[in-house]
């Protein structure tokens, strides 16, 4: 009902207010017009109202018709002058209203004096009114503007942070491209020695299986080729070079943390080949996020980080204490960005917050695929570094 009445009042409040207004107008001759003077001047009333709710009209015709039309009627006409004066003064045309509300109080103090249609005081009145009515039209279109001004900004930062959203989603659909390029790259690379090394000893072998293994190694090494034409170019400076290693264990990241004065506690349950490539790539990218966000947001606060590798899904979490936020720190915001479009790529799903216990904690959960065949483990412990 509330947005109704907004909409109405935005659409229709002016024009009933310049009728109401030249309703009164109208109502104030009758005091001192009679006969066919009373019919000329409700002519003259009803000619500018009618200019006052035309739109079509140029900016500058009904002002100047009200500024005509006041210096021979006066105050009777001052509720409709007020009204153009404000308008102008809303739209940025302040001068304009200062001109005319000069111009239609000296031609009506001069005709005040041949006819004493508008006494002293209430030209006095006219002055203060026509003032007061400059000064709101400034301040209003003023506040409009800069409303409409930070409305603009709102609304850029909500498209600018949604292209860097998209942009982190972009960014780590690229790393992990990346990354399995590695990975896959190394792969094919030991397919095709193995079945070069097999082809060399054909004399050993059936004539059928040598033959097998030529169209083997044949097609790892296309494979290869073609997987370089596809991902390399996706490959950045940040992604690393060609030699450094891609899957790189959680352990480590716990000991540089630990070697930049970070307390973590580090509990690994089951073996890493026990998951997909892809889920222990984003275990790593998990446990490496959290732990950059402890100690820019925490300090020195102790993290705790539980790494479950066992079907039927891959599980990590890390959780931290409040700690004192490192000083001058600018947070993006966008890494956790790129880790859930990677965790949701892989049909898993990720939390981030603080927990029932006040402490922050980053988990994330990557189901296995039901028809992956990973090695089985009978380990159930536990190893902390």
């Amino acid at each position: 009902m509330r947005e109704v009445l907004n909409r109405w009042r935005k659409r229709y409040g002016r024009a009933a207010l310049v009728v109401l207004m030249g309703a009164g107008s109208y109502y104030n001759v009758t005091f001192f017009a009679h006969g066919m003077e009373r019919v000329a001047l409700a002519a003259l009333i009803l000619l500018c109202t009618g200019a006052m709710l035309a739109t079509r009209l140029p900016w500058y015709v009904a002002p100047a018709l009200l500024a005509v039309a006041s210096a021979r009627l006066g105050v009777s006409l001052l509720p409709l002058f007020c009204i153009s004066l404000f308008s102008l003064a809303f739209g940025r045309r302040a001068r304009a209203a200062v001109a005319l509300a000069a111009a239609a109080l000296s031609a009506n103090t001069v005709v005040m004096l041949a006819t004493s249609v508008w006494p002293l005081a209430q030209l006095t009145t006219g002055v203060l009114l026509s003032s007061l009515s400059i000064v709101a039209g400034m301040w209003r279109g003023s506040q409009r503007r800069n409303l409409q001004l930070l409305a603009d900004q709102v609304e850029h930062l909500r498209i600018q942070g949604t292209l860097r959203e998209q942009a982190a989603r972009s960014a780590e659909r690229s790393r992990i491209a990346a990354e399995m390029h590695d990975v896959l790259a190394h792969r094919l690379s030991l397919i095709a020695l193995h079945a070069g090394v097999l082809a060399g000893q054909r004399g050993t072998l059936p004539e059928r299986v040598a033959d097998r293994l030529d169209l083997l190694r044949t097609a790892s090494t296309d494979a290869l080729t073609d997987l370089r034409g596809v991902l390399g170019a996706l490959r950045t400076e940040d992604t690393g070079s060609g030699t450094a290693p891609v899957l790189r264990p959680v352990e480590q990241l716990a000991e540089e943390a630990r070697a930049a004065g970070q307390n973590v506690d580090l509990t690994v349950v089951g073996r890493p080949d026990q998951a997909p490539t892809t889920h222990r790539l984003a275990v790593y990218r998990i446990v490496q996020e959290a732990l950059t966000n402890v100690r820019k947001h925490a300090g020195r606060a102790p993290a705790t980080v539980i790494v479950d590798y066992r079907p039927p899904e891959t599980t990590v979490e890390v959780t931290n204490a409040a700690g004192a936020p490192a000083i001058a720190t600018v947070s993006s915001g966008y890494g956790l960005v790129g880790l859930r479009e990677r965790i949701t790529a892989l049909g898993g799903r990720l939390d981030a917050g603080r927990t029932g216990s006040g402490h922050w904690s980053l988990a994330g959960r990557i189901p296995h695929d039901a028809h992956a065949d990973h090695p089985a483990s009978t380990d159930q412990n536990g190893s902390r570094p």
